[in-house]
């Protein structure tokens, strides 16, 4: 059974497309299968909430109280489970000495999921943020560090990232069997001028980022891939546009020229999700200035559109901020084609 025909299933077939969305769970599976609102654009925003709220039943609650706040379309847990920074990584041939994090490992954001699941899946999608095994690397090491040893011996940090791959593949299937519907797949490593020869993301950084994205595009029916420009801009997306995931996030500003959401929808042939900066208007602006500038994005997006930001936003920013722009997605239509 195809996406499509597997989100029709799930909601009573046809019929059930036809009807008004009983709640956001029922919206989003719609506007999956392709039955846009003419009159209403599902919104979202990310933040982190802060060390009290990094995982267990705090999270939980904290990831609930947010959600029902603002009126966000779905639940996406925040991946608060960090690796350590490992010292003795100071050589490429270092990186085959890594523990493998086992399952016990992320039983504290475990305990998250399996709350928000119970709790708040009859009536909204939940996504569960994961950081790519090259991100993971730079955590244990530090980004420039990490970098350094695979310009100097990408064979030897390869061990690295096996051992991260591993480890990253049980949480990915301990949500799945917790029930998630899907997964919010951060990459990096294909920015502007990270490396100095192409073929050391594509051999070294690619690869271990397809693993789990390919089990995930498997399962689940409700992924978003986010190419992240946290360190630095991209040249063009070429390098991760075969990447798995049934709609796109990532920002609008490349190196030296501004892609439109229309543009970025087509070259990955998916929907997008986006449009605004998360240091711009969104951060900064009056709430007719905010207002003003979602009616502009919505009006020249394409027909399936998130209204969403670039990024993560910052971490103090106002919830009722948030809400406001949300709201203004949700009154304002989607265009027809």
């Amino acid at each position: 059974m195809d996406r499509r025909s597997f989100l029709a299933a799930t909601l009573g077939a046809s019929a059930a497309l036809s009807a008004a969305p009983a709640n956001k769970r029922d919206r989003m599976l719609q506007w999956l299968a392709g039955k846009t609102d003419p009159n209403y654009t599902p919104a979202a925003f990310f933040l982190h909430f802060g060390n009290d709220f990094k995982n267990g039943l705090p999270a939980a609650k904290r990831h609930l109280e947010y959600f029902r706040h603002t009126g966000m379309d779905f639940v996406k847990i925040q991946f608060e489970q960090t690796y350590d920074r490992q010292p003795f990584l100071q050589k490429p041939a270092d990186w085959s000495k890594l523990t493998l994090r086992r399952i016990d490992f992320y039983e504290p954001l475990l305990v998250t999921v399996r709350e928000l699941v119970k709790t708040v899946k009859k009536d909204a999608l939940i996504l569960m943020t994961l950081y790519s095994p090259y991100m993971c690397a730079g955590q244990c090491a530090t980004s420039p560090l990490l970098r350094q040893h695979l310009e100097e011996n990408p064979d030897a940090v390869k061990r690295g990232m096996e051992i991260l791959t591993e480890s990253q593949l049980m949480f990915v299937r301990a949500c799945i069997q917790i029930g998630v519907d899907g997964f919010y797949t951060s990459t990096q490593g294909s920015e502007a001028k990270t490396f100095s020869r192409p073929e050391i993301f594509a051999q070294y950084v690619k690869p271990y980022d397809l693993v789990s994205m390919r089990e995930i595009n498997a399962a689940c029916n409700f992924n978003i891939l986010h190419v992240c420009d946290y360190n630095a801009p991209y040249a063009n997306y070429d390098a991760v546009r075969d990447y798995p995931g049934h709609i796109v996030n990532c920002n609008t500003r490349l190196t030296g020229k501004e892609i439109s959401p229309k543009e970025i929808a087509a070259f990955f042939n998916r929907p997008y999700m986006g449009g605004l900066d998360r240091h711009g208007i969104l951060a900064k602006g009056t709430p007719q200035q905010v207002e003003a500038e979602i009616q502009r994005v919505v009006k020249s997006a394409p027909k399936q559109l998130i209204l969403g930001a670039d990024c993560t936003v910052a971490g103090d920013t106002d919830w009722n901020r948030l809400k406001h722009a949300i709201s203004v997605a949700h009154r304002t239509g989607s265009p027809l084609a």
